[in-house]
């Protein structure tokens, strides 16, 4: 099982440095939501499948969606104040 817990926590690592060094804010709110899932496999590794659970509600659904739907908004806002709108 520690075997596990390890692999679980270097792959948490890797796609932490991955989410980091993104720098596309649509691309970030993508690789954000195979992080949360990351997270939410390390969960389930660790036993705690509650955290689990919100993990994969809030951490890979909810927050990239937030995330991509405020970069469209800001492109749109960019986008009206460059047509003259």
């Amino acid at each position: 099982m520690t075997v596990l817990i390890v692999i679980a926590l270097l792959a948490v690592l890797g796609g932490a440095a991955v989410v980091v060094f993104t720098d596309d804010p649509a691309r970030q709110a993508v690789v954000l939501g195979v992080y949360g899932l990351l997270l939410t496999v390390f969960f389930m590794v660790l036993q705690a499948p509650d955290v689990a659970l919100s993990q994969l509600a809030v951490g890979t659904a909810v927050t990239p969606l937030m995330v991509l739907l405020a970069v469209r908004k800001v492109a749109q806002s960019k986008r009206g104040k460059r047509d003259g709108r």
